[in-house]
């Protein structure tokens, strides 16, 4: 892993065998963010879990296991009540017969590169919030 900062802005590289909601909440933790939007990421992953919350507030999920292209990563970070980061993402894979699949990622392995934007919202401050009879993780302001 490696980044550079330039004002507001961070790019970050993840490298081969790194999670890549752990690796942002790492670099997030290093340069004392708080709350950030992760405008895009592209790469190759693998071990690729992703889904969508259904209307019972329960995620559905699906997982690639094989490497894919990462197209599109997006979402944000912020910090729970006890300090720690939460990374919401969402993101769109193709695996090597160009089939789309897209949703919530719970968890993505890099195989090759991830290249991902964390643009740092330095006077806002973001709380996630677990959600009574529900899986999501609720997303407020102070």
């Amino acid at each position: 892993m490696d980044w550079t900062r330039s004002g507001d802005d961070i790019f970050i590289r993840l490298d081969p065998g790194e999670e890549i909601h752990a690796g942002i909440r790492e670099v997030a933790d290093k340069e004392n963010v708080n709350a950030a939007a992760i405008t895009s990421g592209i790469g190759r992953t693998r071990d690729n879990a992703y889904g969508f919350m259904d209307a019972d507030h329960i995620y559905q999920r699906w997982t690639l296991e094989s490497p894919c292209e990462l197209v599109t990563l997006q979402g944000n970070f912020a910090r729970m009540a006890d300090g720690s980061g939460f990374t919401h993402l969402h993101a769109t894979f193709t695996n090597d017969d160009v089939e789309v699949h897209a949703g919530h990622m719970f968890h993505a392995t890099v195989e090759v590169v991830a290249e991902i934007h964390m643009r740092v919202m330095s006077k806002a401050i973001m709380t996630r919030c677990p959600m009574a009879d529900s899986e999501f993780v609720a997303l407020s302001f102070e």
